[in-house]
């Protein structure tokens, strides 16, 4: 009897043992850890893992230094992990480690990288043209289709920043012909003063100004605060992408009238979700609708999904998004 139960017990923990070789594992590596976006992206990484039985954690390099990357993605190989994800912060920087991770057979996916040489797939909560339109459209709403705007990116030289404000210039021209941009972009987005200081020359300059598109983390920021000082929250419209904690209290004030962001926890359990998926060798096709993603269109020549899945930036959503950490 008591064999029996010594030979039924190694039974289970073998079959135990087996259960858990075959659990995935993937290792998911940030642009930077500790910072409140990437710390939301974890929360969905967990909980997304949690629920789909994937062996899935973040890596959080202590800078934002491709170097970091590389150096993060060399130690998943050598844990030969399953699947590696990727936030790049300089995709060509990290073409040859995941080319390594390919020769190795591990799958990759990155996001906010689409095109990325040497993934699997990458994927994107929104595409870059409907990003900018969607601003566009929440700003000729404000201005009620009529008037002067100025637009802000992070900085002249970032391609997606390029890429939201060229859609939606594009979009204004097509259906809002009594929109006038008043000047070139400017690539005062990424610093606060300036900011304040070009929206407060642009007010001056053009005193008939009605709106402002901002890109760049601290664009709608200065804005917003610009606007406020000169007591123009009912002239001038100021919409974009911000932090909800720091631009809450102006959203609540009306110098900033609404933006949009995609959710990183969201983003976070879209890693798990396809990475399942690929274990699985469920097909992705144009058209699927994808949690998190909603009904995707697929690029195979650069192997991207993309989504429509943002979060709006108004009074009743930022409590929300606050809440996340963000």
């Amino acid at each position: 009897m008591k064999k029996q139960l010594i030979a039924c017990s190694l039974i289970a923990l073998f079959a135990f043992q087996a259960q858990a070789a075959e659990k995935i594992r993937m290792g998911i590596v940030v642009k930077i850890g500790g910072i409140p976006w990437f710390n939301a992206m974890e929360a969905g990484i967990k909980s997304e893992a949690a629920k789909s039985g994937i062996d899935a954690w973040m890596v959080g390099p202590t800078a934002a230094d491709p170097a970091l990357q590389v150096r993060a993605i060399e130690d998943l190989i050598a844990q030969k992990v399953d699947i590696i994800g990727v936030v790049p912060n300089d995709p060509k920087v990290l073409e040859p480690v995941l080319q390594r991770a390919r020769d190795a057979g591990i799958k990759v996916i990155t996001h906010e990288s689409p095109g990325q040489k040497f993934a699997n797939w990458d994927f994107e909560l929104v595409d870059a043209a409907t990003h900018g339109i969607n601003h566009m459209k929440a700003l000729a709403a404000c201005m009620h289709d009529e008037g002067q705007y100025a637009m802000y990116v992070g900085s002249l030289t970032v391609p997606l920043h390029q890429q939201w404000t060229d859609a939606a210039l594009a979009y204004q021209k097509q259906h809002y012909p009594k929109m006038q941009l008043v000047t070139d972009k400017f690539g005062v987005g990424e610093s606060l003063d300036d900011s304040i200081r070009t929206t407060n020359e642009l007010m001056s300059k053009y005193p008939n100004l009605k709106g402002i598109l901002a890109f760049g983390s601290q664009g709608p920021i200065g804005a917003g605060r610009a606007v406020m000082n000169r007591n123009k929250v009912n002239q001038v419209c100021v919409i974009g992408a911000f932090s909800p904690g720091q631009g809450a209290q102006l959203v609540n004030r009306g110098a900033i009238k609404g933006g949009y962001i995609w959710n990183p926890h969201t983003a976070g359990e879209v890693f798990v979700r396809l990475a399942e998926m690929m274990e699985k060798n469920t097909p992705i096709k144009d058209g699927m609708t994808i949690e998190g993603l909603g009904k995707v269109r697929v690029d195979d020549t650069t192997h991207t999904l993309l989504g429509n899945n943002t979060e709006s930036l108004d009074k009743a959503n930022l409590p929300k998004l606050i809440k996340l950490g963000l």
